[in-house]
């Protein structure tokens, strides 16, 4: 019998990376898509000869409004459908939203938001039908917090990827399909140096950090006894629980002038 295939977007390293791992372990044939098909290729290569399991690497561009068409078209050209999706592309945007501009948005907002909903719902009849579905969005302990200076939209848009798990999994309840909100904090990957965060957030101390081997275990255990949302490490369970009692007056002082300093955003 063909095994299940789980898509993780953002694969080449990191998060996404390891995710792949975890679900080859579980036996699962991978799609894997990212931009560096390099990097794919690698760990395709990898996951084949460690796990016995098919791997398919893409090279995609979430930025490009007919990417997910294009990925999901390579994945039905392989006869195969999508049993598991983990919605893990993303990255930061330096500075405030008056020092960006509108076109550097607009793509962080195609990415980050409208590529993983649109995966979602064009892959949901699909898993609706077998009865069975993995739906993994990769948010973030941002995504309960206050809003700060910086990376304006990141929060924003985090939040909505929790609010829109806990709808989805509400409403799936009962078909075999799951849907999951995955909140990491500060997690060891190439995200804070793309974004040109490292030597700002270097000082944080280690029990702030995971590795991105645990956020995704977590997530995927989560994922399998179908909770909406899962905050991955103690520490940042222990911050999303005081965020979500503080009132926002004090909370929004605590964050003004914090932000900035490991979001690249200047002083006004």
């Amino acid at each position: 019998m063909t095994r299940k295939l789980a898509l993780v977007t953002g694969a080449s390293a990191g998060i996404g990376a390891a995710f792949a791992k975890v679900y080859a372990r579980e036996g699962y044939d991978l799609a894997l898509t990212a931009r560096r098909l390099d990097r794919l290729e690698a760990l395709a290569a990898d996951l084949s000869k460690t796990h016995g399991v098919e791997v398919f690497p893409f090279a995609a561009d979430l930025a490009d409004a007919g990417a997910v068409d294009a990925i999901l078209a390579a994945i039905a050209a392989k006869g195969r459908m999508v049993d598991v999706l983990v919605n893990n592309a993303g990255y930061g945007l330096p500075g405030t939203w008056s020092e960006t501009d509108w076109t550097s948005q607009a793509v962080v907002l195609q990415v980050m938001l409208t590529a993983p909903l649109e995966l979602s719902h064009k892959v949901l009849a699909g898993m609706k039908a077998r009865k069975f579905g993995r739906i993994l969005n990769i948010a973030s302990l941002a995504g309960f917090a206050p809003g700060g200076r910086g990376h304006t939209t990141y929060g924003a848009i985090k939040s909505a990827l929790i609010k829109f798990s806990q709808s989805l999994n509400l409403e799936m309840d009962g078909t075999g399909v799951h849907a999951t909100a995955v909140c990491p904090g500060f997690t060891y990957s190439e995200f804070h140096d793309v974004n040109g965060s490292r030597d700002r957030v270097s000082v944080l101390p280690k029990y702030m950090w995971q590795t991105a081997d645990e956020v995704a275990e977590t997530g995927y255990q989560a994922s399998e006894h179908n909770r909406a949302v899962v905050v991955t490490g103690a520490a940042n369970k222990l911050i999303a629980g005081f965020a979500k009692v503080i009132p926002d007056p004090l909370a929004m002082q605590l964050m003004k002038g914090r932000a900035g300093r490991y979001r690249g955003a200047s002083e006004p």
